[in-house]
């Protein structure tokens, strides 16, 4: 099985990026059975609407994965429960809209898992995660044995230390929230795929997507800024996982960071 998943989109740079480079992405790698994208910052850099939604299904995407700005924008009460490709943090309180992990039919007619959960570090005050991983991960095995998690967190120690807990159990284990691809993809000992982050698509002549000149003044003056999504240097960054058809283990994890501008000037 070949995955795509694509880190934090933000605004629309980021969605331009995906209707572009994903077309170009799947050619290149002779199909992919699934596409998993970080939608939380997809509409206007904050938060998701069904517009935008419905715009990233239509790319061929899968699933759609979100984060701590999932209620950014209020529109998403209106569809999250009835959304059947979208998950949020599964660690929210019992009772919050939406769910946070999902069993899909891939290309080829393989289930594969999908989970979604926060870490706590400098983060809001979710549940904790471990604990939330120990409470779904057996309703998703005895689905299917093709199992991703995308471990939305801030501390690098976090997320590593979620990658030893959860290596032999899931496929993969893939970091988002920071916006900063890390360069630590690998395969752990007992075959889970993991990287610290797999960075954002956007535009990267930023602050991690906003416009640096509203950030930068913000740290200068410790005075509060309505930051803007910026729009130069779009690149697309996430992983290409192969994972075996037999054990549902991973085979390889390959880091991908795409300039917009390079597709573009070859075609």
């Amino acid at each position: 099985m070949k995955i795509l998943f694509i880190g934090d989109i933000v605004g629309s740079p980021g969605r331009k990026a995906v209707a572009n480079l994903l077309p170009y992405l799947t050619e290149k790698a002779g199909g992919f059975d699934a596409v998993i994208v970080n939608g939380e910052n997809a509409a206007g850099g904050k938060g998701l609407t069904q517009s935008v939604l419905d715009e990233i299904l239509d790319w061929g995407t899968d699933i759609i994965t979100t984060g701590n700005h999932v209620w950014d924008n209020r529109d998403i009460f209106r569809f999250i429960d009835t959304e059947p490709n979208l998950v949020r943090p599964a660690n929210f309180p019992k009772g919050t809209p939406g769910r946070g992990w999902l069993v899909a039919t891939a290309a080829s007619g393989t289930r594969i898992g999908v989970m979604n959960i926060a870490g706590q570090l400098y983060m809001d005050s979710y549940e904790n995660p471990f604990h939330t991983f120990d409470a779904i991960f057996p309703q998703i095995q005895a689905r299917t044995r093709f199992i991703l998690l995308d471990f939305h967190a801030e501390a690098t120690a976090e997320k590593i230390a979620m990658g030893w807990y959860v290596d032999g159990k899931v496929s993969a284990i893939v970091g988002t929230h920071t916006h900063v691809q890390t360069a630590d993809e690998q395969i752990l000992p007992q075959g889970t795929a993991y990287i610290t982050d797999v960075g954002m698509t956007g535009p990267h002549d930023s602050v991690i997507g906003m416009k640096k000149e509203e950030v930068i003044e913000r740290f200068r003056t410790m005075l509060p800024r309505r930051y803007q999504v910026a729009g130069g240097n779009i690149i697309l960054c996430g992983v290409i996982l192969e994972l075996d058809d037999e054990s549902g283990k991973a085979l390889s994890i390959q880091r991908v960071r795409l300039p917009m501008s390079d597709v573009v000037k070859a075609q």
